[in-house]
């Protein structure tokens, strides 16, 4: 059982040097990361799966995930078998390169688009058609240690922890799993000014089920009609302090990694404020090396 005091950081912004994976993973630790996204490769590269896959564990950083972003659920019917085929050569990739999950959005019936708005990706039957994607990806691909997660959205289901415990169960699959980002299902502001009740509802809901979170922020913005948007971790409003204690509780390395930033310098600022809120509550992040 790991230390309950400990949490694993990870994320992008590592300036790498070398494609060697074992210095890929040392770069990850003198970033001051334990957790790393999966590098690009191909499933078929099978010897390079293997290096990353044991270089990183040789530097005890886990990959924490594999990307897998593309619609789901688009009516186009050539463009969503396609997806299908991807996201399964994705979870098959997560699954022989140690990650612990694949996560993928469920997308959008609204043309043209991943994952555009649309009034029918909120209805009873875009949950029944989610269930049946998601129990169809992880039948066919039947991963051993990967999980599968679909990333709750603002106007896609899953859009609430409860509507993802719900689908977990519909689902009834072990190998499919949650993944947490909060900042996702922020959409009003009710919820901007109470996300540590938020936060602390999916936790409540989703712990036993939760692999991977993401960290970044959300700033209510002074104009109209309504903007909430994403911002550098630190600027905004997340409540942390509630996300990092109810995160710390968990069994088990569930990392929480940085995202959407656009320089390695971002990354590092992101990354000092995360760690001194830690220290604030006396957690510590098992990436940040003397």
């Amino acid at each position: 059982m790991k230390n309950k005091s400990m949490i694993r950081l990870g994320g992008n912004g590592v300036p790498l040097h070398s494609e060697d994976p074992r210095e890929m993973a040392i770069a990850h630790r003198q970033f001051g990361y334990r957790a790393a996204y999966c590098p690009q490769i191909s499933l078929t590269d099978t010897h390079r799966i293997k290096a990353i896959r044991e270089g990183f564990a040789a530097e005890d950083v886990i990959i924490a995930e594999v990307g897998a972003w593309c619609n789901l659920i688009t009516s186009e019917e050539a463009t969503r078998s396609k997806n299908l085929d991807f996201v399964c050569e994705k979870l098959a990739l997560a699954d022989e390169i140690g990650a612990l999950c694949c996560v993928d959005y469920i997308g959008s019936v609204a043309p043209g688009t991943d994952y555009g708005p649309h009034p029918n990706n909120l209805t009873e039957e875009a949950f029944e058609l989610a269930v049946e994607t998601a129990r169809l990806i992880v039948d066919r691909v039947k991963p051993k240690r990967a999980k599968f997660c679909l990333e709750m959205m603002q106007w896609t289901l899953p859009d609430s922890p409860e509507i993802l415990l719900d689908m977990i169960k519909a689902i009834d699959r072990p190998t499919f799993a949650a993944h947490l980002d909060p900042v996702n299902i922020i959409v009003s502001p009710r919820q901007y000014y109470n996300n540590g009740e938020l936060i602390k509802r999916c936790f409540e809901l989703l712990g036993p089920y939760i692999v991977s979170c993401h960290a970044k922020d959300i700033i209510l913005q002074d104009r109209l009609s309504l903007h909430l948007d994403e911002i550098r971790l630190g600027l905004g409003q997340l409540d942390y302090k509630v996300y990092l204690t109810e995160l710390s509780k968990l069994a088990g390395d569930v990392p929480i990694m940085l995202e959407h930033l656009q320089t390695s310098e971002e990354y590092i600022r992101a990354r000092d404020e995360i760690v001194k809120i830690g220290s604030e509550l006396g957690i510590a992040f098992n990436g940040r090396d003397a």
